[in-house]
């Protein structure tokens, strides 16, 4: 038996969403947004009272989870990424990600963590975070960079270097990788040189246009080092079968990412024998010939990502209410009060977060992507 239900907890200077999937056997899974509510406050005294909200969470409500995969939202990650460092290290329990995408509440730092139950986890020698459970092993990857001298070149040496840890672990990238993100130091800039070395080293890995890409977000961020113009989250699963394995295109909504020169996939479930799991893009105003739809108009363009979004999960047999959260990507931060009484009205429940981070086309001024899971029985796969 599963118990889904989504609940918002606030305290004097926090504000907690959490998504719950309950099960009485196996792997339960929660979802956790947590942002500070007082922006006057210095960062550190914003930074420890999230760290506050999530200690409590995990000694109380949240008791025997433990946390798979952390992403830290920055306003100033060059002033602020030390301190945060310091303070995660001191008690490090999963893959991290930290990036520059300022919350747009106004305040300095915002958190996802996603946890699981009933797992055993370890840090592997090449940095991947291991995550075993019965018949599978997850491997979340945050914040792999390098300083190589262009996007181009960081990006292909982010992924073959990525190449070779799946490869360490018996994976490879066309087979078991199911998510990436790529964070992109001035996106409007850059975004070329990652979309051309992604493509070329997709093609020697056997992803194609005939073959399959990976679901993955493309987006505006930085990293505290400006050197770094491209940093990496990654997400694979080993010991599944291809079968279990779909991807979702929605081809009344939306085209191939190729016709437009880019390689990914525009959603993935996942199905375990007890579970379904699904992850959607990065996803924009975009119709199926590729063209932004409702150019200028931020209203229209939301409401037209919701119909595409909600008909990706549709494909996927799902809905808005099997959503663990949402991340929402603005262009300009003058949209934020609009867009966030539209989420609030349409998704009161759902953990999300809204960042300032522009899209990889200057035309989107909104861009969102989830994550969900559903109950399904299917007795020719290990339970998750």
């Amino acid at each position: 038996m599963n118990n889904n239900k989504q609940r918002i907890n606030q305290s004097e200077n926090t504000l907690t969403e959490i998504f719950k999937y309950e099960v009485e056997q196996g792997v339960s899974e929660y979802h956790v947004m947590i942002h500070s509510t007082q922006p006057e406050d210095t960062y550190e005294q914003q930074l420890n009272a999230v760290a506050d909200a999530y200690n409590d969470l995990l000694a109380g409500e949240l008791k025997g989870a433990v946390a798979v995969f952390k992403r830290c939202f920055l306003s100033d990650a060059a002033n602020q990424a030390d301190i945060l460092l310091a303070l995660i290290t001191e008690s490090s329990d999963c893959a991290l990600s930290i990036v520059e995408q300022p919350p747009l509440d106004g305040t300095k730092i915002a958190l996802w963590v996603y946890l699981q139950t009933n797992v055993q986890t370890r840090v592997l020698h090449n940095g991947l975070f291991e995550v075993k459970h019965g018949a599978y092993r997850q491997f979340w990857g945050g914040s792999a960079f390098n300083r190589a001298a262009s996007s181009e070149y960081q990006t292909r040496l982010l992924l073959n270097d990525y190449v070779m840890q799946l490869m360490e672990q018996g994976c490879t990238l066309a087979n078991d990788c199911i998510r990436t993100w790529f964070f992109v130091q001035n996106v409007d800039v850059n975004y070329a040189g990652v979309v051309k070395a992604r493509n070329e080293v997709f093609i020697t890995q056997n992803l194609t246009e005939k073959t399959h890409y990976i679901s993955s977000t493309g987006i505006g961020g930085r990293h505290a080092d400006p050197k770094v113009f491209v940093q990496m989250d990654t997400y694979a699963v080993a010991g599944l079968k291809t079968e279990q394995i779909h991807f979702l295109y929605a081809p009344t909504h939306l085209n191939p990412t190729y016709e437009y020169g880019v390689s990914f996939e525009r959603g993935t479930y996942v199905d375990y024998g007890d579970r379904r799991q699904v992850f959607i893009s990065g996803t924009a105003s975009i119709n199926n010939k590729g063209e932004v739809v409702y150019p200028g108009d931020i209203r229209k363009q939301a409401e037209r990502m919701w119909e595409n979004v909600e008909t990706l999960l549709k494909e996927a047999d799902c809905t808005f209410d099997d959503l663990g959260h949402m991340i929402v990507y603005l262009r300009d931060i003058a949209d934020y009060t609009v867009v966030k009484k539209m989420y609030d009205k349409r998704f009161p429940d759902t953990p999300k977060v809204f960042v300032h981070a522009p899209v990889c086309r200057p035309g989107w001024l909104i861009e969102m992507e989830c994550m969900g899971v559903k109950s399904l029985k299917n007795e020719d796969y290990a339970s998750f």
